[in-house]
């Protein structure tokens, strides 16, 4: 009985992990020059290189064109937020926090980031000053 049971859990996760990569957001066809950049700032993060992140999403022209993709540009700022902020820059990483909140006012952290310890406080700071 137990075996089944993980036989089906298996096969749910294989399915939703399908279901991920084949996720339009998730083809590198369907990503903008802008989105593409994104991610490629957001895997540098995710590996722990936080200065690399931190140099990748702030020099991508893709990123910061005039077409203004604030979406974009807003989620850019996050992770350097976060990247100096794991990297003991406070004041730099409030920056980054203020920069997308003047982009987008209802600019918001998701919920699993808010209550942070490292950036929580700060990002609350930068909300609270704009």
């Amino acid at each position: 009985m137990l075996l089944a049971g993980c036989e089906v859990i298996e096969r749910v996760k294989t399915d939703i992990q399908k279901a991920i990569a084949n996720h339009p957001l998730n083809s590198s066809s369907s990503r903008s020059p802008a989105q593409t950049a994104l991610k490629e700032g957001v895997d540098l993060y995710e590996k722990g290189d936080f200065n690399g992140a931190i140099k990748h999403l702030s020099n991508s022209p893709e990123i910061w064109s005039p077409e203004r993709n604030i979406p974009v540009q807003t989620k850019a700022l996050k992770y350097m937020a976060f990247s100096y902020c794991v990297t003991s820059r406070q004041a730099l990483c409030k920056q980054q926090f203020e920069k997308a909140l003047r982009l987008d006012p209802d600019f918001d952290l998701e919920p699993g980031e808010k209550g942070h310890p490292l950036w929580g406080r700060i990002f609350e700071s930068a909300k609270r000053s704009k």
